[in-house]
């Protein structure tokens, strides 16, 4: 099928292959994941605050995730799409140099929720088919245009497939969605966000609410068609929709950090032997592609600093004997240790590295010991590519100690849910009940994780 429009309205669950559900399942735990992490940042706690104080919830509001608040369909989006952001430890895809599920996820539990129909199959559906619309998009922008721009740039329009769907849009009205969220999508410089790092992030909030609005747009008549990345490739990118999945193509990252810099955390991981003190280390010279050699080597003073950084990363692996959340977040940046290691170490660029760049990410690490003892790793690429998976074990424990933060009962109920998707009835209310109801406060949470376990006791 080369019509996207026709995609958007007419995939079903049945036309989804076995293999297609299951990566949709992976995804979707995973996003959850980084989604209760994300909630610990400021920069989700603010952007909670603005869509609930500027996105008003109106007759279809909808619940922020992990938080309970209502808002406007477009502020939940928003604010779940720049929950995951703040923590990158959510699925990409390469040749998009960017992520296309943190908006999408985020998009369709506002979509459910706002109009309160929540039906399993129908969540896979949305999800893929979101991925589907969105992942070529990116591959057209970043052949259409020289300029990198942030994820929102393009996973704007599959926000606007899944609302336009969600919301019943005629074909005509379809396109009008996603020409309105091709031109307002944030064309964000995302290098400038490498070079000084914010909370601007990969500009997928705002993908998030351009999609959104931009479907709710079109159906009151708003015109915007053609999405030039969508209608000017239709016999060529677009033409193996339903038969090429494209999200089968996600990597998922097993650290919390850049995709640019877990090449090079592996290539040091593989050089560092059990007793091997920190100290002993004199110089770590990692060589890799251009844009990972951005990332530097400046010592972080926030997580957003510390999550676009190459050496942080690194030193933190090599003096903790992991790189999780704790070792990104705020608080926990001051360790001596770690910067200590940190500035000893050098990066620079490989050439032919960067030729394969972004098809490949590969780095060289090169460990110096006090002893005069060299040890140089192989050409090394980051795990969780389709290439070299992380297994369903490796994304279910991730899952586990991204969301920490919850009651088990949550937990098992998430677990619960996203497998049951497509065989319970309840199974969707039942995720969306546990993946918008807040974190912590009062007794709200605690009533909210008891009848949780009761409901995923009845799943299972």
């Amino acid at each position: 099928m080369n019509d996207p429009v026709a995609f958007i309205h007419q995939l079903s669950y049945r036309d989804l292959p076995d293999a297609v559900v299951a990566q949709a399942r992976r995804c979707l735990l995973d996003l959850i994941g980084v989604a209760a992490s994300g909630r610990a940042t400021d920069l989700s706690r603010i952007v909670h605050a603005f869509a609930v104080s500027q996105m008003g919830a109106g007759p279809h509001g909808a619940r922020l995730i992990f938080d309970g608040r209502r808002a406007s369909p477009t502020g939940a989006a928003y604010a779940g799409a720049s929950t995951i952001d703040a923590f990158d430890a959510h699925d990409g895809h390469k040749l998009t140099k960017g992520h296309a599920g943190v908006a999408l996820l985020p998009t369709v539990l506002a979509a459910m929720d706002s109009f309160g129909r929540w039906d399993g199959r129908e969540l896979l559906t949305a999800l893929v088919l979101g991925y589907e619309i969105a992942i070529r998009a990116g591959i057209a922008l970043h052949a259409s245009v020289g300029d990198y721009h942030t994820s929102g740039a393009w996973n704007a329009l599959g926000c606007a497939a899944i609302t336009a769907r969600a919301l019943a849009l005629d074909g005509v009205k379809t396109r009008h969605a996603l020409g309105i969220a091709e031109y307002h999508g944030p064309r964000s410089q995302m290098m400038r966000c490498i070079d000084h790092p914010t909370m601007v992030k990969d500009g997928s909030g705002w993908g998030a609410l351009a999609g959104v609005s931009a479907a709710h747009l079109a159906a009151a008549g708003f015109t915007g068609a053609p999405a030039l990345l969508v209608e000017e490739g239709r016999e060529t990118l677009w033409a193996d929709l339903g038969h090429r999945w494209t999200i089968l193509e996600q990597y998922f990252k097993p650290y919390p950090v850049c995709r640019w810099a877990q090449p090079a955390v592996e290539a040091v991981a593989s050089l560092i032997h059990e007793g091997l003190a920190p100290a002993r280390i004199a110089e770590i010279e990692i060589r890799t592609f251009e844009h990972g050699v951005r990332l530097g080597t400046r010592p972080p003073e926030t997580t957003e600093e510390a999550q676009y950084a190459l050496a942080f990363p690194v030193a933190a692996l090599v003096v903790r004997g992991r790189l999780g959340a704790e070792e990104i977040m705020a608080h926990d940046l001051a360790d001596a240790q770690v910067a200590a290691l940190a500035s000893r170490i050098r990066v620079v660029e490989d050439e032919a590295f960067s030729a394969r760049f972004p098809a490949e990410r590969i780095a060289v690490a090169v460990l110096r010991l006090d002893d005069g003892t060299v040890r140089t790793s192989a050409p090394t690429s980051a795990r969780g590519d389709p290439e070299t998976p992380l297994t369903d074990l490796e994304i279910l424990q991730k899952f586990r100690a991204l969301t920490g933060s919850l009651a088990p009962t949550r937990q098992v109920a998430i677990e619960r849910a996203v497998g049951d998707l497509d065989q319970s009835e309840s199974a969707a209310a039942v995720l969306g009940d546990a993946v918008l109801a807040p974190i912590d406060g009062a007794a709200g949470p605690a009533r909210v994780d008891e009848d949780l376990a009761s409901r995923s006791r009845e799943l299972a």
